[in-house]
């Protein structure tokens, strides 16, 4: 935080914390964004970055051109030198060699340590700056020659060697929650489950998930989908549906692409779907979410594409206690 305010944009965010990153007297710094899903051997960018003599490494993909407002787009020589760098284009560039295409930031970054300080602290007191990486401090290296872009093919991670690098930004609701039931469909493109290259996490010392009958007998099935540690399901339906740990559905739901975010409880007899429930979410009896979208709307968040977002906060409103 800068004084009492929040980070004003990426690069303040790096800049805050650089007490803590110069501690390591590293010669180069890597810095990713939060928000993306992609497995990449950093090594290889870190070869590219030291062999093409570069002071600044910014990996890059081709996104559809209609899609390519949402990055920052670029454009590069023969050399991969970026030659032109625009934040958030409202008509962005094509590729030379691919007219419905646009080449983008993936906002991974490969710095030169000193250098990466310098234009820090040169932004930090720049009162016109914004203090984001990619509309102030990209755009500025590229202008004095500095940067260079790195092909994520060259050191993405895949178990298909044929398939297509798989990055996804779910920095909105709509792709975080495709991004989840991506990982729960039958072969999805991101393979959690390979060997050679394991994805490193933190696992809670919870009990396995548990599949159970109601009093009735009905015992619900479950198909296509991720359910967590902890997670207890009783007589009830979840379809391509993701669910974070300690997540209780109780008996005759039916849960069908929807995210369930850690400690969620579905009362019995709900229906839910194409939707995200935020963490300890108490779902009432018999509630339905997901089937109308003047009455998701008015209720939730709903988005364009229709996914609709439920929090705490909203179900309150609504009069429904969040204490079980």
């Amino acid at each position: 935080m800068h004084g009492e305010n929040w980070y004003r944009g990426t690069a303040d965010a790096v800049t805050q914390n650089l007490d803590i990153i110069s501690r390591y007297k590293a010669e180069y710094v890597v810095i990713l964004a939060g928000d993306h899903i992609y497995k990449q051997d950093y090594s290889r960018m870190l070869i590219d970055h030291v062999e093409k003599g570069a002071r600044c490494t910014v990996a890059c993909m081709p996104v559809p051109i209609e899609e390519a407002s949402a990055f920052g787009v670029m454009a590069v020589d023969e050399n991969e030198k970026i030659i032109e760098f625009v934040e958030k284009p409202a008509n962005p560039p094509a590729m030379p060699t691919d007219p419905t295409k646009s080449l983008a930031s993936m906002g991974i970054y490969v710095f030169d340590a000193a250098y990466l300080y310098e234009l820090l602290e040169e932004d930090d007191r720049n009162e016109n700056s914004s203090h984001d990486f990619g509309k102030d401090i990209i755009p500025k290296i590229t202008e004095a020659g500095m940067a260079y872009a790195h092909p994520f093919p060259l050191s993405c991670v895949q178990s298909d060697p044929n398939a297509e690098p798989y990055w996804r930004d779910v920095g909105t609701l709509e792709a975080y929650w495709k991004a989840n039931l991506d990982l729960a469909s039958v072969t999805p493109e991101l393979d959690m489950y390979d060997q050679n290259w394991p994805i490193r996490t933190h696992m809670e010392s919870l009990p396995p998930a548990k599949f159970v009958q109601d009093r009735s007998g009905s015992h619900g099935m479950t198909l296509n989908s991720l359910v967590s540690g902890g997670c207890i399901i009783s007589g009830s339906v979840v379809v391509q549906s993701v669910l974070f740990p300690r997540v209780r559905v109780n008996s005759f739901c039916n849960i069908d692409s929807a995210v369930l975010l850690p400690d969620v409880w579905v009362g019995r007899s709900c229906r839910l779907r194409r939707c995200v429930i935020d963490r300890a979410c108490v779902i009432p009896e018999g509630m339905v979410i997901g089937e109308n979208a003047e009455e998701d709307a008015r209720r939730f968040y709903r988005s364009e594409e229709g996914i609709v977002l439920v929090t705490r906060d909203m179900l309150r409103k609504l009069g429904h206690k969040q204490e079980r």
